[in-house]
């Protein structure tokens, strides 16, 4: 007769029982830290000089990170938030309306025509073509490799560290 025993087998029980929380909380931790060196590339690289040039700062301090986990799903959300009208049109291109330009401060308008000043109460805008100028895919294509590597190493160490 052949008699086997496994030693060590309650322990590996354990241990598998316990990597998918220890896998996912490493995955939540590395998710959160991966979106804000994301949105730190996106405002101190892409916004800064990069992709566009600063003007107001409106842009750049509206860049959020989220990581949302409903147990099952870890997602993270790198976005414009606010009411920033341009982010949209910057990132993915698009053609603006035709529109009218009026004062708003002033009774008239005030610019300059090859040096020379210019006064209007409007000025009939044809509407613009504005190329992509994207700063947050173009942010994460930049990262994407480091990211698929960072997220398999954290699982990785969480699975090898999985305690019972």
């Amino acid at each position: 007769m052949l008699t086997v025993q496994i030693t060590g087998a309650d322990a590996l029980q354990n241990r598998l029982a316990n990597a998918p929380a220890a896998i996912q909380s490493a995955l939540r931790a590395k998710a959160a830290d991966l979106a804000e060196r994301l949105r730190k590339h996106v405002t101190d690289d892409k916004l800064s000089g990069q992709v566009l040039q600063t003007r107001s700062g409106a842009l750049k301090a509206s860049i959020t990170a989220e990581v949302d986990d409903d147990g099952g799903q870890i997602v993270a959300r790198l976005f414009s938030a606010g009411d920033i009208k341009y982010a949209a049109i910057q990132e993915y291109g698009g053609r603006t309306a035709a529109h009218d330009i009026l004062p708003d401060k002033a009774k008239a308008l005030a610019f300059l025509v090859h040096g020379a000043p210019v006064f209007a109460k409007v000025v009939h805008h044809p509407g613009s073509q504005i190329p992509a100028r994207s700063y947050l895919r173009s942010a994460l294509a930049d990262m994407g490799d480091q990211i698929v590597a960072e997220f398999r190493d954290a699982a990785l160490d969480a699975l090898n560290g999985a305690a019972p």
